[in-house]
């Protein structure tokens, strides 16, 4: 049996689907991944898995590129002579189903790991969304075709616009963390130093960057001390990149440090007194999980992708989207508490070890494996 992952970046299937195939190559079963040639490429050839160069503009809306795009995953699919293929992210469902039903492709698993910016509330989003939904129809409905989602409240808005069937779908929470790499720890700082609140994301808007930049500054107004760290870098393929110009004018005037493109995760959330994630909407935030396991307390919006790691008042706080002002007083409240920031942060372990762990998660996606008959 051979099985495809597919992403449209390969810093996704690198940081989230490492587990699944190491998982799947162990069970005997040969594994390939498709995407687009970047710099984790490297990495996973490390790993031992071989990596085919998907030729394929994240960001492009040319229907002869996009056309070109399909007909290249087509005869990567029919050269290698797949059993299944396994898609992330909306472009690599669309036009990865397209390209596995030309090619007959027994099994098609389709995973989105959020609503992202088809669904947003723009006039762009709007637009797109006429084209995208009927093709997320055609490509969501064959009867070899299986669709993960990453919580409910996604699931049933793909259910009411009749864009999959129910039997058809199944929830699981992301990818899973490594709640041995990502633990608590000492971070070695004085007792009355000033707290560090962290966010880390690809720095696009709809991440609510501008209500963290905005919470801080309201902070340092209220003369209370403590720091704000952004780790991410702007990912230049999605619609909702921050501007360069925005972008320099919050470096510029310093209320945020921004630390760029992070390696080093686990250390750097051990530096962390408090770990915020302000979105407009997300799957399951894979930040929120390992800041979890890390064993820190949780500022999020409260949407649902959020709200499956934060329960308010028991390892964080939930605000309403789109509101520094709420962001902000959650800050204070947080940042003033040492006392409640230690148990809200033990709780936040318990959860993650008990919920999120990732090899619970990767047993899950291997039993749907079997309930489809990959396997």
């Amino acid at each position: 049996m051979k099985i495809a992952l597919v992403a449209h970046w390969d810093w996704t299937l690198y940081n989230f689907r490492m587990p699944l195939a190491h998982a799947l190559r162990k069970r005997g079963y040969d594994v390939v991944f498709v995407c687009p040639f970047g710099e984790y490429v490297s990495f996973i050839r490390k790993a031992g898995f071989p990596v085919v160069d998907w030729h394929l503009q994240r960001r492009s809306f040319n229907p002869p590129s996009e056309g070109m795009a399909i007909w290249h995953l087509f005869r990567i699919y029919r050269q290698e002579a797949l059993d299944a293929v396994h898609h992330f992210t909306i472009k690599p469902n669309i036009y990865g189903s397209l390209a596995a039903q030309m090619a007959r492709i027994p099994k098609i698993i389709n995973t989105f790991t959020g609503l992202g910016f088809v669904f947003a509330d723009s006039t762009a989003s709007r637009l797109l969304r006429t084209i995208v939904l009927p093709l997320l129809r055609l490509v969501l409905w064959p009867r070899n075709a299986m669709t993960v989602f990453q919580n409910d409240h996604d699931r049933e808005v793909f259910m009411q616009r009749g864009l999959v069937r129910s039997a058809q779908t199944s929830v699981i929470a992301g990818s899973g963390v490594n709640t041995t790499r990502f633990a608590p720890g000492s971070n070695g700082r004085l007792p009355n130093a000033e707290p560090i609140v962290l966010m880390a994301s690809r720095l696009l808007m709809d991440k609510g960057l501008s209500e963290f930049v905005a919470a801080a500054q309201h902070l340092r107004e209220m003369g209370i001390g403590c720091r704000f760290w952004v780790a991410g870098t702007p990912d230049e393929g999605n619609p909702a990149c921050v501007p360069r110009a925005l972008l320099a004018q919050w470096q510029r005037d310093g209320v945020v440090e921004f630390l760029g493109q992070r390696t080093d995760m686990p250390d750097l959330l051990r530096q962390a007194d408090i770990a915020v994630l302000p979105s407009y909407h997300e799957g399951l935030p894979r930040f929120l999980q390992e800041a979890a396991a890390t064993g820190l307390p949780l500022v999020a919006t409260d949407i649902e992708g959020c709200r499956m790691v934060v329960r308010t008042g028991i390892n964080g706080l939930l605000v309403p989207p789109k509101d520094p002002m709420a962001l902000a007083q959650a800050l204070v409240t947080l940042v003033t508490d040492a006392s409640m920031r230690a148990r809200m942060g033990r709780t936040s372990r318990e959860i993650a070890v008990q919920e999120f762990n990732e090899a619970r998660i990767t047993e899950q996606y291997l039993w749907l494996y079997k309930e489809l008959g990959v396997f």
